[in-house]
């Protein structure tokens, strides 16, 4: 796949990762499949747990820290999030097992949110037990801005569980100004992204100087603090500046996340 069909392809997927009618759509299609596949390859360690147990394998044989995601969102009934809660639970336990270096992302969603937050809040407890007992953080990630509110509601009371709890923050968001500033007050780490999902313009900044400029001043915020945190980022640009501000500020609590 040519630079040009790679680039179509990882805008039509950021474009159906909030609409489930065209996830469904693309996973009926078999040429389509195949052709947004090619896109998605280079975040996919492997199809089975094996697969990606042997990729942390070799990343972390080359120095990587690693994070893990079991992959998927918009479970609709209990029965089905908690084949997802038990599958990240053996991961956790394989983590362990291997002794290898990896932290656990996942989506609330895949687990229970759009069934009730006591059955969220319950799996999300389980996976954070079993990975606390390897030493692994449990990372949530964001979702739809329809889901925020939900998300950081139960990050923040289950923070007071488990120390061993993070959350994925997204620079281009508007409301992230406010969200920040208290989600950094609190213990559990943060992970910082721009920010890949369409929304309405009215919600969020494009991509752009502007966005750099807010990105990087939340990331000088977070390494002033040294904060727990990963930034996250394929932008090298991004990452020389951070560079300068690790430089700068001596920040023992960070990772340098490419994705």
């Amino acid at each position: 796949m040519d630079k040009h069909l790679l680039s179509v392809a990882t805008d039509a997927l950021k474009k159906a990762a909030l609409n489930e009618e065209a996830k469904n759509y693309i996973l009926q299609n078999e040429k389509l499949f195949k052709t947004l596949k090619k896109a998605a390859n280079r975040y996919i360690a492997g199809e089975t747990l094996n697969e990606a147990i042997l990729a942390v394998k070799q990343l972390n044989s080359k120095g990587y820290k690693v994070t893990t995601d079991f992959m998927g969102e918009s479970i609709r009934n209990e029965k089905d999030a908690d084949e997802a809660k038990n599958e990240f639970i053996a991961f956790a336990k394989a983590i362990k097992r291997e002794s290898i270096n990896s932290s656990i992302s996942l989506d609330l969603s895949h687990i229970g949110l759009l069934v009730s937050n006591d059955l969220t809040k319950q799996n999300l407890h389980l996976i954070c037990e079993e990975a606390a007992k390897s030493n692994q953080e449990v990372i949530i990630s964001m979702e739809g801005t329809d889901r925020t509110d939900q998300i950081l509601d139960i990050y923040k009371e289950s923070l007071k569980i488990h120390s061993n709890l993070g959350i994925t923050i997204q620079a281009y968001l508007y409301r992230t100004s406010d969200d920040f500033q208290e989600i950094v007050r609190l213990s559990g780490s943060i992970r910082l992204v721009k920010g890949a999902y369409d929304t309405p313009k009215n919600l969020s900044l494009p991509r752009g100087i502007k966005l750099d400029e807010i990105y990087l001043n939340y990331t000088e915020q977070l390494l002033a603090r040294n904060h727990n945190c990963a930034i996250a980022s394929h932008d090298e640009a991004i990452h020389k500046e951070t560079i300068k501000l690790i430089d700068k500020f001596k920040p023992t609590n960070y990772v340098l996340e490419y994705v």
